[in-house]
């Protein structure tokens, strides 16, 4: 058996429109073969030159750290006819604990699209499919995810495409699980998305300040550089909390779970078509009658006051 079988780590193929297929591996630097690894790694840094010349990124999956490929989760989208990389997310898996129960946060991390191919919808393969494979995998337990941007597009995906996003939209509320989960994301793992030790952190805007001087440098944008969202609220919101002259950073947490997954299920494949209406009935008859049962025997995950048995 493979070290990545042995793991049951997510290593699959799927398609992620006309001429494009991406790949998706979960903690790579487990899973993979030091030369498979290799190669999946110089197809990332490939998509990257493309979009920054001759500039490097000095953190993150671009620095060929085991540990921190050890705690990765890599999407790269391909032309099915050249095998050419043409896109990336990098998904970081970082360790948290709500109210004494370790728990795990996804990083939605760095995203980078060849000049020549964006426009093509690939924003809903790097982010949303992503998160609901994993989601999946997890038994579908909702997941906690997070991101770190000042580019409004990004900041309205987010918004839209996860559950009980803070900050976001203008109805959204922060929870005491929202801000202990930042704290800690800022306590631990700033150098995951390359925001160094000075760079200062307002708790009740979840505002990063002075965030591009962790490695990350190269990723700073002026307010009008930055892709805006078709929502307007999204643009101002940013241009309202963020400095982009200092080079600050929106922190912003939600999750993905059954609502999370529906929402995306209805973007890629609409209800009134019929693989949205096989889709829509697959994850009813999942959430309703397939998954009590899967959490009953699972004996190895707390559920509250539902408990399985010990064999």
């Amino acid at each position: 058996m493979s070290k990545a079988g042995a793991l049951r780590l997510l290593d699959t193929t799927v398609g992620a429109g006309p001429g494009l297929y991406s790949r998706i591996v979960e903690r790579p630097g487990l899973g993979l073969a030091p030369a498979d690894l290799e190669g999946l790694i110089a197809d990332v840094r490939s998509v990257a030159h493309s979009v920054l010349g001759d500039r490097d990124l000095n953190y993150g999956v671009f620095s060929g750290d085991p540990e921190t490929l050890s705690r990765t989760v890599l999407t790269v989208v391909y032309e099915k006819r050249s095998r050419r990389p043409v896109a990336f997310n990098a998904l970081a898996i970082l360790n948290a604990d709500l109210g004494g129960r370790a728990v795990e946060v996804l990083h939605l991390g760095l995203v980078m699209v060849r000049p020549d191919v964006r426009g093509s919808g690939l924003s809903a393969t790097l982010y949303g499919l992503t998160c609901v494979l994993l989601f999946v995998r997890r038994q579908c337990r909702a997941v906690w995810v997070s991101s770190v941007t000042q580019v409004p597009a990004v900041v309205g995906m987010v918004a839209e495409t996860f559950s009980d996003v803070w900050p976001g939209r203008p109805a959204a509320r922060r929870s005491f699980q929202h801000e202990r989960l930042a704290r800690q994301i800022m306590g631990r793992w700033r150098h995951a998305f390359g925001v160094g030790d000075e760079a200062g952190f307002d708790a009740d805007r979840f505002v990063i300040t002075d965030a591009y001087t962790g490695g990350s440098d190269e990723l700073k944008k002026t307010y009008e550089a930055a892709a805006k969202h078709r929502d307007a609220v999204y643009n101002e919101l940013c241009a309202t909390e963020l400095d982009y002259d200092r080079g600050d950073d929106l922190l912003q947490i939600g999750q993905i779970d059954m609502r999370a997954a529906g929402r995306y299920l209805g973007k890629v494949a609409p209800p009134d078509t019929v693989p949205g209406l096989i889709g829509g009935f697959a994850l009813l008859t999942i959430q309703t009658a397939l998954l009590p049962l899967v959490h009953w025997l699972d004996h190895k995950q707390p559920w509250g006051s539902l408990r399985a048995w010990k064999t």
